[in-house]
């Protein structure tokens, strides 16, 4: 709280933790802490705790787009979550919560403040990154409690650079060797950025001058945390197929899952923005070089993906 708030007024609305009756089995819970200086408001602070869902609602899209950001970093060995400046989250273990089902992750307790994907000066990126990364243990290991679960995770072991936008290396980009970045597309996409190793997900975002990101590319290697995908791809668009897996796209987003030796691994590629004189071409143009040249960076044999034409 200190880390967070210093000596500032709180007030906190707090929602009982329970299994929601509408949402087939879905844990939730929710904490909102609101600092005030004065009389006006000054920071925001909303913790939740939920079951993620991958085949209904909207986790499939809404989480991922911010959780599941370039700018976030693992929280260290044996915590399996990741944390920025703006957003943290934390799975809860499952000898606690049981196994999710099939089209279901993990259940989570992740905590947001402010506009997801706000970009910080570096010198409160940091702090804020680490006080964040604390919330997230803290309040997963008070759940952990309230649950009735024995054992707590250690606190965050963060790296202690902050995720920068660098220049694009066409033959490898986002740090992918063997992946190359069309001659089309370079003028673009100059800049790039790629999350923390070492966590759940790995996560790039490219982007021109101005470091908004308009391509993402997701590898996410927790097997669970792969259900949420479930949605798009199943439902996602045109279906095709790769060496082991399967997958769906259509024009601006594509999903592939690979079994991998660990367990099941999702691909995600998608353009969020236009650029260039180029139409919403890049998931065609890149999918095929992306999973091929990033499952075997993964250790995961070359997948190969075949996509319909048309």
């Amino acid at each position: 709280m200190s880390s967070l708030f210093g000596d500032r007024r709180t007030e906190v609305e707090e929602q009982v933790l329970q299994t929601d009756p509408h949402g087939q089995g879905l844990s939730y819970g929710q904490c909102r802490i609101t600092s005030y200086k004065d009389d006006r408001a000054s920071r925001q602070l909303t913790v939740r705790v939920h079951k993620l869902d991958g085949l209904h609602g909207s986790d499939g899209r809404q989480w991922p787009e911010e959780f599941l950001a370039a700018g976030m970093v693992a929280l260290g060995e044996g915590l399996p979550g990741m944390a920025s400046s703006s957003r943290a989250w934390l799975a809860l273990p499952q000898s606690c919560t049981g196994r999710p089902a099939q089209f279901e992750g993990p259940v989570v307790v992740d905590v947001g403040m402010g506009p997801a994907g706000l970009d910080t000066s570096s010198e409160y990126e940091q702090e804020d990154r680490a006080a964040l990364a604390h919330a997230a243990v803290d309040a997963a290991n008070g759940v952990i409690r309230e649950l009735g679960c024995s054992g707590v995770y250690r606190s965050p072991d963060l790296p202690k650079d902050v995720v920068a936008w660098r220049d694009t290396q066409p033959d490898a980009f986002c740090g992918i060797k063997g992946l190359a970045l069309p001659a089309t597309y370079r003028e673009s996409l100059s800049r790039a950025r790629v999350s923390g190793d070492g966590g759940a997900a790995r996560i790039c975002e490219a982007a021109g001058r101005y470091p908004r990101a308009a391509v993402r590319m997701t590898t996410v290697v927790d097997p669970a945390l792969a259900e949420v995908f479930s949605q798009d791809l199943l439902k996602g668009g045109w279906s095709f197929k790769g060496t082991n897996g399967f997958g769906s796209f259509n024009v601006s987003r594509a999903v592939y899952r690979a079994r991998c030796q660990s367990g099941d691994v999702i691909f995600m590629l998608e353009q969020k923005d236009g650029f260039g004189e180029q139409d919403f071409t890049f998931v065609r143009d890149l999918l095929p070089a992306y999973v091929e040249a990033e499952s075997s960076r993964i250790g995961c044999g070359q997948e190969k993906v075949t996509l319909p034409r048309g």
